[in-house]
């Protein structure tokens, strides 16, 4: 389990009932633009075990204008000898609302692989799955406002009410995932001031709930930092596991669609 956490660390799933965000009721994207690109670092202590990269570029999916975003996975070094990781995740979204049209999961983790393609439809509230690997596609009954593991990240980039949020006020969205319907919370924290490699960063601070007992210690063990500037960048992400604790930082980044707002000493 602990080397599928190259993506899940990221993006953090929680389990539970609510009501999902509508898509018609967030203004245009704005705070990414095409060809953005940034790089996250995941260590273990002085363990350096894996790095996370996300790419953007707008395409079309037949005529539907999309976003095209991929993210890839994989460990490096010292852990690549003892577990190699390549994980590769795509997904198609609407250039306005960021609803998900087509999601693509394909990975490598030892001896576990999947190889998957969600194609999703709002309008039926229908998401057809195409195992390559079973070579058989099903058909699952979606919620309304549905994301993927990856639109999901992008579409809340960019919900953040103008006038803020009330710290530990939390939302949360809808969600598909290996063939389930899920529900993705996040509480706020507040503000925080994180050292990174580029300087001080003001972040808005974040905790995902998690399942707890298999990986997590318990279900508020993930701490996630998002720039608090127009980018909405992922700075740092940590979590308590039952073996210690792992941190994601930022490592790179390129094209972003708003000035980096880095404080100087």
């Amino acid at each position: 389990m602990a080397k599928r956490l190259v993506f899940f660390l990221f993006i953090c799933l929680s389990f539970g009932a609510s009501q999902s965000i509508p898509f018609d009721t967030f203004p245009r994207l704005k705070s990414f633009k095409n060809g953005e690109w940034f790089q996250l670092r995941l260590h273990y202590g002085w363990f350096n075990a894996s790095y996370a990269s996300f790419s953007l570029t707008r395409d079309t999916l037949g005529d539907i204008p999309v976003f095209h975003a991929k993210g890839f996975g994989e460990t490096t070094g010292l852990a690549r000898w003892f577990f190699k990781v390549e994980d590769y995740y795509e997904s198609y979204f609407d250039e306005n609302t960021g609803a998900p049209y087509k999601f693509i999961r394909n990975i490598n983790e030892g001896d576990y692989t999947k190889n998957i393609e969600i194609d999703f439809d709002h309008t039926r509230k229908t998401a057809k799955v195409l195992d390559k690997k079973k070579k058989e596609t099903k058909q699952f009954v979606i919620q309304p406002n549905v994301h993927d593991l990856v639109s999901c990240f992008y579409y809340l980039r960019n919900f953040y009410p103008e006038e803020g949020m009330e710290v530990n006020e939390s939302f949360d969205i809808n969600m598909f995932f290996d063939n389930e319907n899920y529900v993705f919370k996040l509480k706020y924290l507040g503000k925080e001031m994180v050292n990174s490699k580029f300087g001080d960063i003001q972040c808005l601070k974040f905790r995902p709930l998690v399942q707890s007992g298999r990986v997590f210690k318990e279900q508020e063990s993930v701490t996630l930092w998002i720039s608090d500037d127009k980018n909405r960048l992922p700075i740092r992400l940590q979590a308590d596991i039952l073996i210690g604790s792992i941190k994601a930082d930022l490592e790179n980044f390129k094209n972003l669609n708003h000035p980096f707002e880095i404080n100087v000493k």
